[in-house]
């Protein structure tokens, strides 16, 4: 379809243009993710299928159980106006999300209090129907291996500073392995450091998607639909707050200058310098370096909370067997 005629029809204003190379589809569709949209109406239609969708999935076909619900139920629903939520967990299944928010009692149908979600662009956004769907579902498309001064990653900046609610599967992709989890990207401690705001930042722990959508069913395949029968245990943890000032004046000490704790040619730290966007105020002294050490170190603290949370979900579940 052409997609100037798509815009023409169904309104939102022009896109800027994709990046290049990746996907054939048009990923940017920015106009498809803005409230205004056909006043708002796609949005609403989609979240509301797909959350109703999930919780059958969730509370009618399996059985769930999470711990702490209150916690997030809370900073979604009465967090301060104003003020950015980012919700961090482990990934095991390629339906995590809608699933972990599908639990009794949580508001998974309601578009204005559903999440904004960093989605991988070459999964989610391959042609201009999917880009739209994901789109119009509060969906930002991510490039794998881009790094974290990509536009998309600016995009979901944009969104935190608005005070919106942000999720993140910084393993960037799935893990059906109950061994220790991947490394964190580095993206997650980026937007935490580059928020304007200060955002809460709460780790969640799951286990049970795996089984519920397990990544090799039959003939090495995923299932058409979530199976039944299966047990899914999210342990929420406390809010985790981060003293921007201190940690800035010790990551100062990571100068040019300085050895490098970390290796800076890894993929997580490209950056095109001409297009990085400048950040808050309390960003403004640090080099590259003291940069990487800030975000690394923010990463790291959070991947350690949904690590121990992930292993306490993983023996409640066994437990209750």
């Amino acid at each position: 379809m052409d997609l100037s005629l798509w815009r023409r029809l169904f309104g939102g204003g022009a896109a800027p243009p994709p990046m290049s190379g990746g996907s054939g589809g048009d990923s940017s569709m920015l106009w498809a993710a803005h409230p205004s949209h056909l006043s708002g109406a796609p949005r609403r239609i989609a979240i509301f299928t797909i959350g109703s969708l999930a919780r059958i999935a969730v509370t009618l076909l399996n059985s769930s159980h999470v711990h702490n619900a209150d916690t997030l139920l809370h900073l979604v629903t009465a967090r301060p106006p104003g003020t950015p939520l980012i919700t961090v967990s482990n990934h095991t299944s390629t339906l995590d999300d809608p699933l972990m928010w599908a639990f009794k009692g949580f508001p998974v149908t309601n578009a204005r209090l559903s999440r904004w979600i960093l989605a991988a662009e070459d999964i989610c956004f391959t042609n201009p129907l999917f880009s739209y769907f994901f789109r119009v579902g509060k969906c930002i498309p991510i490039r794998r291996g881009a790094g974290i001064y990509q536009p998309f990653m600016d995009e979901a900046l944009d969104r935190i500073n608005e005070g919106e609610w942000m999720h993140t599967f910084p393993e960037g992709k799935v893990c059906q392995e109950h061994g220790p989890l991947r490394r964190f990207k580095w993206g997650v401690g980026s937007l935490v450091a580059r928020a304007a705001v200060p955002p809460i930042v709460l780790p969640i722990g799951h286990t049970g998607f795996d089984q519920v959508m397990p990544e090799k069913y039959m003939f090495g395949r995923r299932p058409l639909l979530p199976l039944a029968g299966k047990k899914i245990t999210i342990v929420v943890g406390e809010p985790m707050e981060f003293d921007m000032a201190s940690l800035r004046d010790t990551a100062m000490k990571f100068s040019a200058s300085s050895p490098s704790p970390f290796p800076l040619s890894c993929n997580a730290f490209k950056m095109d310098l001409a297009a990085r966007r400048p950040g808050p105020q309390h960003l403004v002294a640090l080099d590259d370096n003291s940069l990487g050490w800030l975000y690394s170190h923010i990463t790291q603290q959070i991947q350690a909370a949904v690590e121990e949370l992930r292993w306490q979900a993983l023996g409640e579940n066994r437990q209750s067997s």
